[in-house]
């Protein structure tokens, strides 16, 4: 564990402190989850093998554990050692973002629809989502996709029919349809004015 991370020291394999840290707040945590079992300085020193004197300096932020030290007062306290540490900013795993204006995004389809992409290019194949804009009588016509695909249509405005194999369903703004993608598929406008909905396309691993 590194020190900028977890603000304690790389284990010595001693009982002492490291470098002081005026502040931490792990001096606190250990001292809430002490607070909070009922367990007292001399309780926990006989149960973690640290003395009394360490703990209290830890508590008051006096001073850091090492490693070796803060999974012994982890273990004195029945509690995982991450249990302890203090929580760091939270950073998304994943966060990008894709532009109304982006038109790497947008693609014809067949004659009468448009297909904008709303989900990373480098996802495809897993999960899809889309945005469909049909002219009047436009069409979005699908050859099977793998095996066990599946879509979800969502219509936003107009009336759109959808087909898949020998099904077929009629939908307006508001409805949805789950179907199966794996057999020849399509979405038609039959109305007169133009329709809109989305599309999400979930692949089977």
């Amino acid at each position: 564990m590194a020190n900028k991370k977890f603000n304690i020291l790389n284990s010595d394999g001693g009982n002492g402190g490291g470098n002081p840290a005026p502040g931490s707040p792990l001096g606190q945590i250990i001292r809430g989850e002490r607070m909070r079992q009922g367990i007292t300085l001399d309780d926990l020193a006989r149960l973690s093998g640290v003395s009394k004197g360490m703990l209290s300096q830890i508590e008051q932020s006096k001073t850091n554990p090492t490693v070796a030290v803060l999974l012994r007062i982890a273990s004195g306290l029945r509690v995982e050692p991450t249990t302890l540490l203090p929580c760091q900013p939270s950073t998304p795993r994943v966060w990008r973002t894709i532009r109304a204006n982006d038109e790497r995004s947008l693609f014809p389809a067949n004659p009468g629809c448009t297909v904008r992409t709303l989900s990373p290019l480098d996802l495809e194949k897993q999960i899809e989502f889309y945005e469909l804009t049909f002219k009047p009588k436009g069409e979005l016509v699908s050859e099977p996709h793998y095996r066990g695909t599946e879509e979800i249509l969502t219509v936003v405005s107009g009336t759109i029919v959808v087909r898949s194999g020998e099904h077929e369903t009629q939908l307006r703004k508001g409805d949805s349809i789950h179907y199966a993608a794996d057999l020849p598929h399509r979405i038609t406008n039959v109305g007169s004015s133009p329709a809109s909905g989305f599309l999400l396309v979930r692949y089977r691993s």
